[in-house]
């Protein structure tokens, strides 16, 4: 659970204020604000009595004339382990089922078509510890348990679920992947894909235990529209945005597991970002609780050993492709986030900004191509009056000083041998035939 420093969302804080200030703190941050939809009485009664939260909102379209509107519904789960990390491992899995299943029976009834869990949700985010064992056996193919018992729930709710999963590829020497799996609405898997940025920095030690992945930048074409998955460290990454744009996507999932004091500041941008320069919906999901491990691990980042990587702070949040973004869910709670969506606002928000009409691909893809080799040198065009100009420390702006660098050791003199010195070391070095005895 949360201390008592956690707060409970940037929102409750903006609620605080007088209507009308609310109401353009909301306009100024988070764009065209989203219609609240009322939640179900009986939605609103599990979520009670299963003690988490449900929110619901509605993005609008223009109407247009050839086309009927697209609409669906695609929501976000974000839940905290349940059983210590010292649990069985078994026991660990099925109580994350458990809780998992309450939020999804929540999300069928509202509706949702397409739902997206958060990153490895089928167990603690171990890999800051850098431990292979227990936490490798979370690991399953795409057709393990976890998709078995998400197939179902699929079928009941007629719902595409995007199950992010640790997995293991027997076909390939057991080889871990981060992986997220796409299963249709009718029980089937429809496909996967891998992660493709690794982090190396602070306690995500991830590299320890997968590579980048190889499946490219997949898009998933379901009943309810076309679907991008890009886990966690991605976001941090504009062209891995650009290129399920440019697989033409509607809907992107951002699955994660992220703590406050590393990317906090990041988060509400990353997601919103991408759908504004790629006119897609995307959904941004985190985990939210603290984990604490048995055994202590040290970072990257020189912290003393420590037990557990930080708060995990949810704010999972939907965003239209014009910018508008909904409220996010708690920073402390299991949450729901539901959303219905016009899919025409996709292209409506493409013909008015142009962003795709207006890019420059091909000649982004030269320099990128350049770029890529060991002789590439960087279009820099400096001030010819610069090779005047005198270091002066005391001046306002750029020292134009050469960086320090870790200087070469002078070579010292050689020994002064004698010429019957050197020989008679020349001759003790060769090996001598070693004696056997018989």
């Amino acid at each position: 659970m949360a201390s008592k420093a956690e707060i409970e969302s940037l929102e409750g804080l903006l609620r605080k204020l007088p209507a009308e200030d609310q109401a353009e703190a909301f306009r100024i941050l988070y764009g065209n604000h989203p219609e609240d939809v009322a939640v179900h009485p009986a939605v609103q009664k599990l979520a009670e009595e299963c003690d988490f939260d449900v929110a619901a909102y509605r993005f609008s379209a223009a109407p247009e004339q050839l086309r009927g509107p697209r609409k669906v519904r695609v929501g976000v789960i974000q839940t905290q382990i349940i059983e210590p990390t010292d649990a069985p491992i078994e026991q660990q899995f099925q109580a994350i089922c458990r809780r998992t299943e309450q939020l999804i029976h929540a999300a069928g009834a509202m509706g949702c078509n397409v739902l997206g869990l958060q990153e490895a949700w089928t167990m603690p985010f171990a890999f800051c510890t850098r431990e292979k064992h227990p936490w490798l056996e979370f690991a399953e193919p795409i057709d393990g348990p976890s998709t078995q018992f998400l197939a179902g729930l699929a079928r009941q709710y007629n719902m595409v679920i995007v199950s992010p999963i640790l997995e293991r590829d027997n076909m390939h020497g057991g080889t871990i992947h981060n992986t997220a799996v796409v299963i249709g609405n009718r029980g089937n898997i429809i496909g996967k894909h891998r992660k493709n940025h690794i982090p190396r920095v602070g306690d995500f030690n991830e590299s320890t235990y997968y590579m980048e992945g190889d499946t490219g930048w997949p898009v998933f074409e379901t009943q309810f529209g076309k679907i991008g998955i890009n886990i966690c460290y991605g976001r941090h990454h504009p062209l891995n945005w650009l290129m399920f744009g440019i697989n033409g996507a509607e809907i992107v999932f951002n699955p994660s597991a992220t703590v406050g004091a590393l990317s906090e500041p990041l988060w509400p941008i990353e997601a919103r970002c991408a759908s504004i320069a790629n006119n897609y919906f995307t959904l941004g999901i985190n985990r939210i609780g603290t984990e604490s491990f048995p055994n202590e691990f040290t970072s990257g980042d020189g912290k003393a050993a420590h037990n557990d990587f930080g708060h995990f702070y949810g704010s999972s949040y939907i965003t239209a492709p014009d910018g508008g973004r909904s409220p996010g869910l708690s920073r402390t709670r299991d949450g729901v986030l539901v959303a219905e969506v016009d899919l025409n606002h996709c292209r409506q928000v493409k013909d008015k900004w142009g962003f795709q009409m207006t890019q420059r691909l091909k000649e982004y893809a030269e320099v990128l191509s350049a770029a890529a080799q060991h002789d590439f040198e960087p279009q820099v065009i400096s001030d010819p009056g610069l090779a005047h100009v005198a270091p002066n420390k005391g001046a306002v702006g750029l020292h134009h000083e050469r960086p320090k660098t870790l200087k070469a050791p002078t070579p010292t003199a050689p020994l002064s041998l004698s010429q019957d010195h050197s020989k008679s070391l020349l001759m003790n070095s060769v090996t001598q035939p070693t004696k056997v005895e018989s």
